[in-house]
């Protein structure tokens, strides 16, 4: 069964994963994202059933981890079990402002198999359909997995690329820091070493251009005269 979406409906729901995801502390550790479980089925549709965000939670928390623990809390059941809520009828989409991470490195679940979870013991209800506004960025996994999961478990995504570069400087806050001191400490590292035998040092600062024009630049012939020893080609113009 296909789950109709409109795009502005995605759209008003991606900003506000945005916004939840604001409230994640910037860490070079994490990526800031947020998360909206919405029921598209029902006399109130769309309602949000529960929203999350990176670290909203004890431990080292995902948004998609946080919406689907809170949601299980609030109706007392184990978050192993949170499928059972989410009946085919109520056609639930699950919005995160990034792409599910298919990996964790830190050895927990991934959120992607979170997802997957829901419809495992529920096959007929369980999150049907996932969005996002970003593509995972390479830093901590190379080449996500996660949509080829998806699609394996029968569960449709989307991808809605137009708040992206707002997605990904919200998530990717906490390391642009780290990224320009990384940068600063290696060219100070370069600095640092010592000239090559036979190659004359430059500063710090120095630009490579700066010192090949210095070198070029002739100089004094009065002064040329006055280094030459007697009886050389200089001496006897």
């Amino acid at each position: 069964m296909t789950t109709s979406t409109s795009k502005e409906s995605s759209l008003r729901f991606l900003k506000q994963t945005i916004d939840l995801a604001k409230n994640s502390p910037p860490k070079p550790t994490n990526f800031r994202v947020g998360c909206v479980i919405v029921a598209y089925g029902g006399p109130n549709s769309p309602q949000i059933l529960s929203t999350g965000y990176t670290l909203e939670l004890e431990g080292n928390t995902h948004a998609e981890q946080c919406a689907l623990r809170k949601l299980a809390s609030d109706h007392s059941i184990p978050e192993d079990d949170v499928g059972s809520l989410l009946s085919g009828e109520l056609n639930i989409v699950l919005y995160t402002s990034l792409e599910p991470c298919g990996k964790r490195l830190s050895g927990n679940l991934a959120c992607v198999q979170r997802i997957i979870n829901t419809r495992k013991q529920h096959p007929e209800g369980g999150i049907r359909k996932v969005v996002f506004g970003a593509k995972e960025p390479g830093t901590f996994v190379q080449d996500s997995q996660s949509c080829k999961l998806l699609t394996e478990a029968t569960i449709e995504w989307e991808y809605l690329p137009d708040l992206e570069q707002d997605i990904l400087t919200v998530a990717m806050e906490g390391h642009v820091k780290d990224e320009k001191a990384k940068d600063t400490s290696e060219k100070t590292k370069q600095a640092a070493k010592p000239a090559e035998a036979g190659q004359p040092s430059m500063g710090a600062g120095s630009a490579p251009q700066e010192h090949a024009s210095a070198e070029a630049q002739p100089r004094n012939p009065k002064k040329r005269m006055m280094e030459a020893p007697p009886g050389s080609e200089e001496s006897r113009s």
